[in-house]
Formats: structure tokens, sequence, C-alpha cells
């Protein structure tokens, strides 16, 4: 990942429909401004209805999405981050001191095979590594047996934000291009076990409620319209390219690519831009953290617009605002990424929430559509206060 991590809880229900897939439920945790901080730390990385699933995804303080997979036989429960910015699996076999992590032991699973490969990723704070094992994974009804996943007992490079955070490991849902050790992908793996309808995959993240994800199709109870395809412009991270960055009309960057990121809180682009667009919008740097601070009640800012393909995708001031226990955050933040990779902006769980997003492997491009949780929305007297239309809240 890109990780400005969110976290994602899933729990599994049975699809409703027939255009529904696999799903994942993610459901939503109150916010945490603490937490913020601790996803900065991992910046700088990177039912069964037919073919479907769907898992239940929470969310924790809008900051965290994660879901329940289990590994092994019989299988053992821990809470990953499904990653759009990253494409390996890994979950932890030690519980660091302090946590409530659930771990995976091997020790206890009948369908446990070693392998014992060294297993490394290096993140901007510190290295994440363990060994390679093959075991069999649950996503949702979609099982993965004798999957190559790494197994890790050294999670330091993630710091406090793991030791604190909700989820337990990681599950990469990006290209097999940039897996760690050239190992197939749980996306891969899902695709050649022919357990999927159709090669796509769904996220609807909850705005304070949960939210899903689904593989083999989409929930139409999840956006509203019809969805408008992108391109991918590398099949590494789910990257397009980025027409523009406005603030009203005004274009604000010189970037030309984007990342529709699920691993990341965030929107995250250039420093220098995420300065001017503060400026912008009237929000204040909070001293030097790297965070602005935004009237509660600036009902006429403006709104982001993101332009891609042609289109453009406006973010509005609930959008884009964290309401947190009365002090409002710019949900945006400056990150510096080094040519030829960037620069580049990702678009994390701020675009996520206000978009559902479809993400195609076969025609190589996203769908995106408007999210019910974003339609639904109301602005109150405070940015905070937000509704969600009962017919749209999740089953």
């Amino acid at each position: 990942m890109f990780l400005l991590s969110p976290v994602v809880v899933l729990s599994v229900t049975a699809a409703v429909s027939a255009e529904v897939g696999i799903r994942v439920k993610l459901s939503q945790l109150p916010r945490v401004r603490s937490f913020l901080q601790q996803k900065h730390e991992l910046a700088t990385l990177k039912g069964n209805a037919g073919g479907e699933d769907t898992i239940i995804i929470k969310n924790y303080e809008d900051a965290q999405f994660f879901g329940t997979i289990e590994v092994g036989s019989p299988g053992q429960s821990v809470d990953v981050v499904f990653d759009t910015g990253s494409s390996n699996l890994w979950v932890p076999n030690k519980k660091p001191a302090f946590s409530t992590h659930d771990i995976y032991d091997h020790a206890k699973s009948s369908s446990y095979v070693a392998n014992g490969t060294e297993f490394a990723i290096e993140y901007g704070s510190g290295p994440v590594g363990g060994v390679y094992s093959r075991d069999d994974v649950a996503v949702g009804d979609i099982i993965l047996e004798n999957y190559l996943f790494a197994e890790v007992d050294d999670v330091s490079g993630l710091g406090v934000g793991y030791r604190l955070g909700q989820f337990d490991g990681i599950l990469g849902l990006a290209w097999g291009s940039i897996s760690v050790d050239g190992v197939p992908t749980p996306l891969e793996a899902m695709i050649a076990s022919k357990q999927l309808d159709e090669n796509v995959f769904a996220f609807y993240l909850g705005d304070g409620v949960p939210g899903e994800l689904v593989f083999g199709g989409v929930d139409p109870a999840h956006y509203v319209g019809d969805f408008f395809y992108v391109p991918l412009s590398s099949t590494t991270y789910w990257q397009v390219t980025l027409d523009d960055l406005q603030v009203g009309d005004t274009s604000m960057t010189g970037a030309t690519k984007a990342i529709i990121d699920s691993g990341t809180s965030l929107l995250t682009g250039p420093s220098a831009e995420v300065a001017k667009i503060a400026k912008a919008i009237g929000a204040k740097a909070l001293g030097n953290t790297g965070e602005y601070l935004i009237d509660c009640d600036a009902n006429g800012a403006p709104d982001i617009n993101v332009k891609l393909g042609g289109q453009s995708f406006a973010l509005h001031l609930a959008d884009y605002v964290i309401d947190d226990e009365g002090q409002c955050l710019f949900a945006m933040m400056g990150m510096d990424i080094a040519p030829p990779a960037g620069p580049l902006w990702i678009l994390g769980d701020v675009f996520m929430r206000a978009y559902y997003v479809k993400f195609d492997v076969d025609n190589k491009r996203v769908g995106i559509a408007k999210s019910t949780a974003a339609a639904a929305r109301r602005v109150g007297d405070r940015v905070g206060d937000r509704v969600v239309d009962v017919a749209h809240a999740v089953k």
C-alpha cells in the first residue's frame, strides 16, 4: 500500500441478489484523531451467490477499514486491510506486547504446508518480515486452497499505528507486477480458482455505518446512476491518468498520475500543492504536523474537483472534512513521491466514501459511480452532522 492505511473489518453475509457477488461487509467504528497520526507512520510504500461474494467492512473512525478472513483448517480469523495499493497477503504469527491482535498459528492447522522462504517488505518507518507458508485461505465464501502467503513475526516497521490499530494483516488487491517476490496475488488466485462470475470487485465504504466489499460483481443498492469508466495507465497499482485537480475552476496540480487506493485513509499529493489547496479552501496548518484544520461551519467552502478521463468528480465540504469531536481536520496530507513513480495523487478512502468504485481486472479499468452514502449525506449546522437514508442502510 501507499499506506496511510485505513482498516476494513469484514463479516461475511450471503449475497442478496444475482448482481451481488461474494460480499464482505465493512463496518464502521468511531473516529479517533490520534489514529490519523499513527497511520502516517505507514506512508511511503508502497454468503455465496453463484460467483459473487460479499464481505462486511468495518470502519474504524473513517480512518481504518478492515475485514475478516480465515486462514487454516479449521479457520483462524484475522482482520485484514483489503488494500488496492499492494499485492501480497500477510498475517501475523506473533502478537506484539500489549496488543489485542489476532494471530495465525500454523501448528493448529491441518492444511498447513511449510515453505520457509524469507518474506521482507520495507515501509517508510521500517521493515515487516517473516516467512512464506501455504495454507487454505477463506475470503467470504471464496476458498483459496494451498495458497502461498506470508506469516509475519516482525511488524516493527508499522510502529505504534499497528500496535494500537484494529487490523491484523494486509490482503493486497493490486497487480502481480508489484507482488513481493513475484508470488501469485490473492486476486490472481481468486481468478484462477474460477469462483467469480466476473473478474471484478467493488468497494462501498460506509459513512459512519458498515461498508461492503463485493468480489465477482457489484451491489446496485450502494450506488446511484451509471458507472463512468476510466482506463488504467499502469497495471501496477490501480493507477489512472489525472487530468487535473481543481478547487472550484482553478487548477491546483501539475501531477498527471493518480492511484485509487483503499489502503490510504486520506487524499495525499505533493506537499506544495496540498498547502495551496488548503489555503484555497480556508484550512490552516496545524503546526508542523502536516495536518490542517478548517472551520467546522465553513459551509461556503468550494468543491475540490478530481478530473479523470475527462469527467469531473466533485468532493464537497462534507466529503473532505473530518469532524473529530468538534475539531475539523482537512482530509488531505502532503506526500512527496520522487520520479519516476511520482509526483502523484493518492485517492484514498476520502474519495472512495464519496464514490462507489468497481475494479475491473479483465478490462483494465475502474468504474466510478456516486455512492449512496454520499448521495444520502446532508450537511447540517456542523460539517460532522451526517445522515444516511434508511433505505440505503446496510442490512
